[in-house]
């Protein structure tokens, strides 16, 4: 038996890890659907884009969103007054930013609103290993971002290639928010386009996988995440791409989340007591802190929605000249990707030291 045929083991369902129950959690609930689809397929049973829409905004409203806040509440707390203040002026000059790019020049806010979902699901997912199964198969920064890029990737490329007219129908919807027949122009390159992004995704999951495996070193760390690498393009080659984007992100982004935030019991070192707008937070008092907690709550609630309510307002199509159900689907896809945005690149990329994936 070769020497890395010894390195490799058996991953288990529930890691013996913290947060391995959570982890497990995410993996069950992935394939389980990928399970269920894969044999509708197979009995001619098929979603109507009606209900994948509504699968869609229950899973992405209703279960993601209130993770998203509390990821931004969570990063927050203990935070002196100043970091606070130019945390939130960032966040709120990005996405003004993002808003404008959309009015300006719809395909390319699409195309970054698909790179934000790409990177949350990558560089996330990245952290979640980091501090409970380990990356010690990720040897360097360029084999780092490899990962990040197949994990992140196959959110998006894998459900391009195997379901494009569906991927095609729902990005002319959200460009229509902002200019009708806005996507007519490149439409006719669609096609190439699938063939492109499949094939070089196809190309990067197989370099991640075999550089991971020449640098497995026999902890598990490899097997693991091979393992969950090529359950996520399953998932999404066999699972209706509506339904399993508004699924991927709270069965398996938020829930590994949790994982995360199991596995790291330190406080990091910058942390501040009783200081900030959410020192109350803090407090002695239990009845403080939940008013504290519901304040927040409310706050959060009324400036997501309020954005939304902004948003809906200043588009010239909100609906992209949809149904409610499939326009709505659409007008929350281009809203949760604003939100997003600074929700990598302020809460993550530029909050260094701490930030919403923080791993000690």
């Amino acid at each position: 038996m070769s020497e890395h045929a010894h390195r490799l083991t058996v991953p288990k369902l529930v890691p013996e890890v913290p947060g391995g129950r959570t982890l497990a959690v995410s993996r069950v609930a992935l394939l389980a659907l990928t399970i269920a689809f894969a044999g509708a397929t197979i009995a001619g049973v098929e979603l109507s884009l009606r209900t994948q829409a509504f699968v869609y905004l229950f899973g992405m409203v209703a279960l993601n969103l209130p993770h998203g806040g509390f990821e931004h509440f969570n990063n927050l707390r203990r935070r002196t007054v100043t970091f606070q203040s130019r945390y939130v002026a960032l966040y709120l000059t990005s996405i003004a930013g993002f808003i404008t790019l959309l009015f300006v020049a719809p395909i390319v806010g699409l195309a970054l609103a698909i790179s934000v979902a790409v990177a949350k699901g990558g560089h996330g997912g990245l952290h979640v290993m980091d501090v409970t199964y380990g990356t010690d198969h990720l040897r360097s920064k360029p084999q780092r971002a490899l990962a990040a890029l197949v994990r992140g990737g196959a959110v998006m490329a894998v459900p391009i290639f195997f379901f494009p007219e569906t991927f095609h129908t729902f990005s002319a919807i959200m460009v229509d928010i902002f200019e009708p027949g806005g996507l007519a122009a490149v439409s006719p390159y669609f096609d190439l386009t699938r063939w492109l992004i499949g094939g070089g995704f196809g190309a990067l999951l197989v370099a991640h996988l075999s550089l991971g495996y020449l640098q497995a070193a026999g902890t598990g760390s490899y097997v693991a995440d091979a393992a969950e690498t090529l359950l996520l393009v399953v998932y999404f080659a066999v699972v209706p791409v509506v339904v399993a984007v508004g699924l991927y992100f709270p069965l398996w982004y938020s829930a590994r989340q949790v994982a995360r935030t199991t596995a790291v019991d330190s406080e990091p070192a910058e942390s501040t007591s009783g200081e900030g707008v959410l020192a109350i937070l803090d407090s002695d008092d239990t009845r403080l802190v939940a008013l504290g907690a519901w304040g927040v709550l409310i706050a959060g609630s009324v400036a997501t929605f309020g954005l939304a309510g902004l948003l809906w307002t200043l588009a010239p199509q909100p609906l992209g000249g949809e149904s409610l159900a499939i326009g709505l689907v659409a007008f929350w896809s281009i809203f949760i990707s604003i939100i997003a945005l600074p929700h990598v690149i302020i809460g993550s990329w530029y909050d260094r030291d701490r930030g919403i994936w923080y791993v000690p």
